[in-house]
């Protein structure tokens, strides 16, 4: 086939890319092209190690990918593809370089892609222990965890998902440590997968999800990759994808939220103090409201008679009853939540100063909501932060709580627990229980729970988790 028709062929495939470059070269005597999206290839380098060495090449002759290899300055491999798929190639930001009345392309990665750099994470800042963050460009996410751990061990495993994006997904594990069948269950759900786009990982995560529907979290996440670092030696796996700095861990346990990677860098007695004040909160999240509107509405009598008094001195005038008080306040400060959210940073900041100082300050002086309501819901909005990859959840636990309150009062609020605790107790995460290592009890593995003990301590890694290798310490190399 002649250049021109390959350049019409490729540039009718590229319909409407202006972006798309074809150049003609003439290498000893034969002509040649190169065909690669402009912006996503490094063009220096293109000129300096392929194209110039091409220029003062003496002899090109077949097998070409032999003429490239002596005459191209280039350390990777080049891939051969028949004529008719070097498009996908070059849609990846590959070049291809073709010869004329040649069947084959020949695929030069010369990739220069832009990225940020790697920086804390906005989402896990730490006191103490390493900051380096995910960022969106996979081959550095993948390098800082081939830095953490530098063994052979560590598999990794590649999938190109969605049809237009053909988004590079990596699963990641350690060999001996995770559950081969467990890999495979994960790796077999990524392969079935069938969509247009892949955009971030949360994609991935409403794929492989073991209980449809369910809008409790059933895949961890972290930014972090001392964190993913740790979850793969306690035989975990690892999703990464490219164009996210969100990692995926499963199996997941539900208790891991209340978790954090300073916990391992501070002391035990500290760090399991923190986690107790971490369930407080996400209790007072869930719970509060629901509360109050019941105590205000049917069980006023087992309120003290001096907050009693207070308590009617504040909502006295009010013309709207507990419940619907307490949804217009929490309504309120969802929407100055989510406006704060969307607001560019420091016009955020002030809106949510004016909005919860002079709009609440505002109402509660008007006659509309009472002072009690306001410091429910905001005591309730703090601690929902304590529990952050949570918020989804607890937000969504709150409503339901304060609704069934309104309703039927602790009754009503003491059924839906038991109701929710006997659901989560049978979910189960790729043969991990959701709600381990307290349901069912792990005696082991208590001692990472809600209290931490010293990491000298846990000899044996989560029997929680599905593994093969259960020794982490060996015996003599624990302190005495």
């Amino acid at each position: 086939m002649k250049i021109e028709e390959i350049t019409t062929a490729i540039k009718d495939t590229f319909i409407n890319s202006d972006d798309l470059k074809c150049r003609e070269l003439t290498v000893a005597g034969k002509r040649c092209l190169f065909a690669y999206i402009d912006g996503g290839t490094d063009k220096l380098l293109l000129e300096q190690n392929v194209i110039l060495p091409l220029k003062n090449a003496s002899c090109f002759e077949s097998p070409y990918i032999d003429a490239l290899n002596r005459n191209v300055l280039y350390s990777e491999e080049i891939t051969v593809l028949p004529l008719a798929d070097c498009a996908g190639a070059i849609a990846e930001g590959d070049v291809a370089f073709i010869v004329e009345d040649d069947e084959n392309s020949y695929i030069i990665s010369l990739r220069k892609p832009e990225k940020r750099a790697i920086a804390e994470p906005p989402t896990q800042s730490v006191l103490k222990g390493p900051r380096e963050g995910f960022i969106e460009d996979l081959k550095s996410n993948l390098s800082l965890i081939r830095r953490r751990l530098r063994t052979p061990d560590l598999a990794v495993k590649f999938f190109q998902v969605g049809r237009y994006s053909a988004t590079t997904v990596a699963v990641l594990h350690i060999n001996g440590i995770a559950d081969k069948h467990i890999v495979d269950q994960i790796s077999e759900k990524i392969s079935r997968i069938d969509i247009d786009g892949i955009v971030d990982s949360a994609y991935i995560a409403s794929f492989i999800q073991t209980k449809k529907n369910s809008f409790f979290l059933q895949t961890g996440t972290t930014e972090k990759p001392d964190i993913a670092e740790a979850k793969l030696l306690e035989g975990r796996i690892v999703i990464l994808v490219d164009g996210s700095p969100i990692a995926l861990t499963l199996p997941y346990l539900i208790f891991e939220d209340v978790q954090d990677g300073y916990d391992y860098y501070s002391g035990d007695w500290r760090a399991s103090m923190i986690r107790l004040f971490r369930i407080l909160g996400a209790l007072l999240t869930i719970f509060l409201p629901g509360a109050y509107v019941a105590l205000q509405t049917y069980h006023f009598q087992l309120l003290p008679i001096k907050f009693l008094m207070t308590l009617m001195a504040a909502t006295t005038g009010i013309p709207f009853p507990p419940a619907i008080e307490m949804l217009i306040v929490l309504m309120l400060f969802e929407i100055l939540n989510q406006a704060s959210l969307r607001m560019p940073r420091y016009l955020g900041i002030s809106l949510s100063v004016v909005g919860a100082i002079v709009l609440g300050d505002t109402a509660v002086k008007s006659g509309l909501i009472s002072s009690p309501s306001v410091l429910v819901i905001a005591l309730s909005a703090i601690g929902i932060f304590c529990v952050p990859d949570q918020v989804g959840t607890l937000s969504i636990l709150r409503l339901i709580f304060l609704c069934v309150s309104a309703v039927t009062g602790f009754v009503g609020m003491i059924i839906v627990t038991l109701v929710i605790i006997a659901y989560l107790a049978g979910l189960e995460n790729f043969g991990t229980p959701y709600l381990a290592p307290y349901a069912p009890r792990i005696n082991p593995d208590l001692k990472d729970g809600l209290l931490k003990s010293g990491t000298s301590s846990m000899e044996r890694r989560p029997y929680s988790i599905p593994t093969p290798n259960r020794t982490r310490i060996k015996k003599n190399a624990r302190p005495e």
